[in-house]
């Protein structure tokens, strides 16, 4: 059973993104997996309270970022303050935006989808990125009660989607990362390899 966000957003920030050093350093980590400096569009599912979205917004000439919780949307569009980010409530994956993303982040949104809209999901991310797009998972690895799926059976469903493993990884005991980017890898575009 899937927690009632709104309820959650009464308190502000109640996953503790701005105060803990444990959210800092997954989102300084999911930022060094992007392997260029600058996207275009990007797009944040389940942007909370829009921490992460600022820091897209430093490296992105637009970000949007989406979540189910009006209040949590409050509460990033308080502290945007980015001409080229903006927040919208929504759900996934039944509201998809229109157009081609540089740059997909989903993150901490896959254990709450059933079985059917974690496959519709991971579908639709892997054909709503333009031509060298591409996809960034991140997904806390405990168990909770309100978990559907593990990290690894949600990047799993990616990868399927997909039709190839991941790019780019990162894990430890907490966290798992796994991109998805087509084309040569950092160095390459560099010439260095």
């Amino acid at each position: 059973m899937n927690p009632d966000f709104d309820t959650l957003y009464r308190q502000t920030d109640p996953f503790g993104y701005a105060q803990r050093w444990y959210e800092q350093r997954k989102r300084e980590l999911l930022m060094a997996m992007l392997p260029r400096p600058r996207y275009g569009h990007a797009w944040e599912l389940g942007c909370s309270t829009g921490e992460l979205a600022r820091l897209l917004a430093t490296r992105c000439s637009h970000v949007i970022g989406t979540d189910v919780s009006a209040r949590a949307i409050a509460q990033a569009e308080a502290g945007a303050g980015l001409p080229n980010l903006v927040f919208r409530c929504s759900r996934q994956p039944q509201q998809w935006p229109e157009g081609r993303f540089d740059l997909i982040v989903f993150s901490e949104v896959g254990y709450y989808l059933d079985q059917a809209a974690l496959r519709v999901t991971a579908y639709r991310l892997a054909h709503s990125l333009g031509g060298d797009g591409g996809v960034v998972a991140c997904h806390w690895r405990h168990p909770f009660a309100e978990r559907q799926h593990s990290a690894e059976h949600i990047h799993q469903a990616l990868s399927e989607a997909f039709a190839t493993d991941p790019s780019h990884h990162y894990q430890d005991a907490d966290v798992l990362m796994q991109a998805w980017w087509p084309g040569p890898s950092t160095a390459q575009r560099e010439g260095l390899a």
